[in-house]
């Protein structure tokens, strides 16, 4: 068995003008009960209880993150939940005479995981790689002044705009439109600012 990889063009991170480039698997789906069968070809057990077991650590790796345990799978990697805003507030910070969320307002957004390092060697010692193909970066239409205004005409009707929305406008790839607004942030005469960080990052208008 072998599995493909893919030549991915990535948007220019440090103003070099050098078209840099990055490598990914190109990934087949497996389903559940697919994996679970391969399990009891190779090694005998009985498919249901395979099955069985991976749905209790399903339920109990869920509960026990839940509960605020970072959880370590030897041969696997360590599992703990990440919290995160709700979509309909916007980001809290420290500054003063804000008012501070509640519980309400934060929910598990995701599951951050680690792969155990003895899971990463034998993946690598098992894999034959094939060239698979390139993807280069989607390119916008419009200039960057042409974007930046586009984004302000957006915010004018909206509330504030994510990475998403900015790449739907303008036809940026998300890498790419990522690190633009970024910039654009930064930039007091662009009439953009930005507030929160990482995921909970939203773009707004600068205030006058």
């Amino acid at each position: 068995m072998y599995a493909n990889y893919i030549k991915r063009e990535v948007a220019d991170l440090n103003g070099t003008g050098m078209t840099l480039a990055y490598y990914k698997m190109a990934l087949k789906p497996m389903t559940f009960e697919q994996f679970a069968k391969l399990c009891h070809r190779e090694g005998g057990t009985d498919e249901s209880l395979i099955v069985g077991v991976m749905s209790l650590i399903s339920e109990k790796l869920a509960l026990c993150m839940a509960e605020g345990f970072s959880v370590k799978l030897d041969g696997i990697g360590t599992f703990s939940a990440k919290l995160g805003m709700r979509d309909d507030v916007l980001p809290d910070s420290f500054e003063e005479g804000q008012r501070g969320h509640n519980a309400k307002t934060i929910m598990v957004k995701g599951v951050s995981y680690r792969a155990d390092k003895g899971l990463i060697d034998n993946t690598h010692r098992k894999c034959t790689l094939v060239k698979g193909g390139e993807s280069r970066i989607m390119k916008s239409k419009y200039t960057l002044e042409e974007r930046i205004e586009k984004a302000k005409e957006y915010l004018r009707k909206h509330m504030f705009m994510r990475v998403p929305d900015y790449a739907l406008i303008t036809g940026l790839s998300r890498s790419t439109a990522t690190i633009e607004l970024r910039r654009i942030a930064q930039d007091p005469e662009s009439g953009i600012t930005s507030r929160g960080e990482h995921s909970q990052k939203l773009y707004v208008l600068r205030q006058k």
